[in-house]
């Protein structure tokens, strides 16, 4: 019995090693800072815009992505603007609505 839970401890061990080599290698080749956008199209009441946005910044909190999010204003209706507006009070989310018009 004591040699199956040595040969799991070993197993668990093993992993967290190589689990702990894979994160820093993915820290020295991702770029420190990234330039690019994930722009994010809403039209209409936005439907699955919430999700799309969580998503993205689930992948800037876990450091697979470093970019910017961008919600942009496709047609929204007041209540999707207002979603859209609330989306952008969090960290790092722009929201191209409340910009003025570029000439």
């Amino acid at each position: 019995m004591t040699e199956l839970i040595q040969f799991f401890a070993v197993l668990l061990a093993a992993f967290g090693a190589v689990s702990l080599g894979w994160l820093a290698l993915g820290a020295m080749v991702l770029p420190g800072e990234c330039p690019g956008r994930m722009v994010i199209g809403a039209a209409g009441d936005a439907p699955g815009l919430e999700q799309a946005v969580r998503g993205a910044l689930w992948l800037r909190r876990t450091g697979l992505w470093r970019g910017r999010v961008v919600i942009e204003d496709l047609g929204l209706t007041e209540d999707g603007r207002a979603l859209a507006r609330l989306l952008a009070a969090e960290g790092g989310v722009s929201f191209t609505g409340d910009l003025p018009d570029r000439i």
